[in-house]
């Protein structure tokens, strides 16, 4: 496969000509002509359309109470959320409800999946425990709460004294920790206190939020609900980040998806929410996948979270993306995402004794047995629990942050990543050496060392929202200009050029193809047609499995 190259100049056309294609895609969430009092996500427009009238269960939201809509259509209540409710319908009560003035928005109670070499020399986290580019202190996130809503976390050694609470939202049985194996996988990347597999914050406190059952999958409205939980319960374990290593296909707008909604509540009330990107970066035969995001990694205000293949070394030189990443800009809102990259291949991490993964992959283990097993897993869901513990050095380091201030200091300090862009590797490639030493001395050296070499801190001379789209990220940016390059002068005022300037060019979607004078037109008006390559496909046209990692 070749890789175009673009002029840095034609960046701001491309991004507009991305939001645009997302929309002539078909990527709409009114597929039915018929005008309707209530929207719907994706997967219920379809039931209505093939007039499907199994039982499911939907997540009502309506500006009556939820007992009279339940009452009125003879639906039965099968949980009551801080923000609506699921009921359980059939096809004609879908319909009739889909119709009422009352209903305001309905979503499917979707399954969510969780998303799943050595890390913490590899993001400079060693070098924060020892305090070696920080004058205040050396930090392990000691006295920060982490929740971990996941398949549960078992009791294991080298997670002794690290879970604080533990709340079940799955009514699962038998009852058992974690028999899957995910969460506590995860939880082990965040705060294992092994010697020989650490994790990445060894000090902080964890929160078991267990919203998967013992198959890896849970409800959308489980997982709301612990999200919910954690924001009622943030002051009493200091929880200040929430890990999601889990999701499901984009179905409708952010702003319309209960579980994004969610997630805006937690970060509202000050938490952070760290999100998987998602395993869709490409197909089963190899082609590169575009807007692959997974919910919640959708919502603007989570930090998403891509992998990165370190090839094993704490080295950053051979660092790749992996192919299996998900890559941006997300189905219908258009946002660009992710917002960095962190180690998600081959991480080794706690085992949870006879679950699932042990079970099923016995060649995945490569230490110890029973509650002493460590086991090499995949995925973005280990880029995230890599993320969520870096955060939680930074907030030990300086508590004060909020959500958005931590987002934009693990995102300024980033490095870029070779062969990859906005789509791919968001900012870059995590380095919380640097973060923790902006955050706590207020400046930053031209270079920070990590894994034994000297790393450029790779900056944006400006800060992106988060969350922002593809379209207005092109028009908003004063005189459209970029600055990503190699040092950065910091001054009272940044003074706004007209040019772009990212290393010459701008490697996007390697195998997206365009033609010069579409690129270099002044506007959408002169792109009469849009060609992309056979190579790409779009993430509304693939099969979406149950079972990714």
């Amino acid at each position: 496969m070749s890789r175009v190259r673009v002029r840095a100049s034609s960046f701001r056309s491309l991004l507009l000509m991305v939001a645009v294609v997302l929309g002539t895609l078909g990527l709409s969430t009114t597929a039915d002509a018929q005008p309707r009092q209530a929207r719907l996500s994706r997967d219920l427009l379809e039931r209505l359309s093939k007039a499907d009238q199994s039982v499911t269960s939907i997540i009502v939201s309506s500006t009556a109470p939820v007992e009279t809509i339940a009452t009125r259509y003879g639906a039965r209540i099968l949980k009551v959320l801080r923000r609506g409710a699921v009921l359980e319908v059939n096809g004609g009560q879908l319909d009739a409800l889909s119709r009422d003035a009352d209903v305001d928005h309905l979503s499917g109670d979707v399954p969510v999946h969780r998303m799943s070499a050595e890390t913490t020399g590899a993001i400079g986290a060693d070098q924060v425990w020892a305090g070696v580019l920080s004058s205040s202190g050396k930090y392990t996130g000691a006295g920060i709460g982490v929740a971990v809503v996941d398949s549960g976390i078992a009791q294991v050694p080298s997670l002794n004294r690290r879970v604080v609470a533990t709340v079940d939202f799955t009514g699962a049985q038998p009852k058992r920790a974690d028999p899957y194996g995910h969460g506590t996988s995860v939880a082990g990347i965040i705060a294992s206190t092994n010697a020989g597999y650490p994790g990445v914050a060894p000090g902080v406190s964890l929160v078991n939020l267990r919203a998967m059952g013992n198959d890896g999958s849970g409800a959308t409205s489980s997982v709301i609900a612990a999200l919910d939980w954690a924001v009622l319960h943030r002051a009493e374990y200091n929880l200040r980040i929430i890990n999601l290593s889990l999701g499901h296909p984009v179905l409708e707008a952010a702003a319309d998806d209960p579980l994004c909604q969610a997630v805006q509540r937690a970060v509202d009330a000050g938490i952070l929410v760290v999100a998987a990107a998602g395993n869709f970066g490409k197909t089963a035969d190899g082609r590169p996948i575009v807007g692959g995001i997974v919910s919640p990694g959708n919502a603007p205000a989570a930090l998403t979270v891509g992998a990165l293949n370190t090839k094993g070394t704490v080295q950053r030189s051979d660092d790749v993306m992996a192919t299996y990443s998900s890559r941006g800009p997300t189905m219908i809102d258009g946002v660009l995402k992710p917002e960095l990259v962190a180690p998600g291949n081959r991480i080794v991490s706690t085992s949870s004794n006879r679950s699932y993964f042990e079970v099923e992959y016995p060649e995945r283990l490569v230490q110890g047995a029973g509650g002493n097993a460590f086991i090499e897993m995949s995925g973005t869901s280990m880029s995230a629990a890599v993320v969520s513990g870096a955060a939680a050095l930074l907030l030990e380091a300086k508590p004060a942050l909020t959500p958005r201030e931590v987002k934009l200091l693990l995102q300024l300090t980033s490095s870029r990543v070779a062969g990859a862009g906005l789509i791919e590797a968001g900012a870059g490639s995590l380095n919380i050496a640097a973060a923790v030493a902006v955050a706590t001395t207020g400046s930053l050296a031209v270079e920070t060392v990590v894994g034994g070499e000297t790393i450029p801190n790779g900056l944006f001379a400006f800060s992106v929202e988060s969350g922002t789209s593809a379209d207005s990220f092109a028009t908003s940016v004063q005189a459209q200009t970029i600055v990503w390059a190699d040092t950065i002068v910091w001054a009272d005022t940044i003074v706004w050029a007209d040019t772009i300037v990212w290393a010459d060019t701008i490697v996007w979607a390697d195998s997206v193809q365009m033609s010069g004078d579409q690129l270099m037109g002044s506007g959408l008006s002169r792109a009469n047609t849009i060609v992309w390559a056979d190579t790409i496909v779009w993430a509304d046209t693939i099969v979406w499995s149950d079972g990714f990692i």
